[in-house]
């Protein structure tokens, strides 16, 4: 099993990749919250923050972000 500090290394990768996608796209928050809202995925601007800056998301929401970051 995977030791806490390895969850944590992945999960910041997780979250850097996402950041690194958006800023290569131009998106910011909004923009994104609004992609994943026309997919169906209602989310606020200020909880994605939230939650991407966390990290600790599911792979499923990681791979919705990155089909609506390639939307864009």
């Amino acid at each position: 099993m995977a030791k806490a500090e390895d969850q944590n290394e992945w999960a910041i990768k997780a979250k850097n990749t996402l950041k690194g996608q958006m800023k290569m796209k131009g998106m910011n928050y909004r923009d994104l919250a609004a992609v994943l809202s026309e997919m169906g995925t209602e989310i606020g601007e200020q909880s994605l923050n939230n939650k991407i800056s966390r990290g600790g998301f599911s792979a499923a929401f990681y791979l919705q972000c990155l089909d609506a970051i390639e939307r864009r």
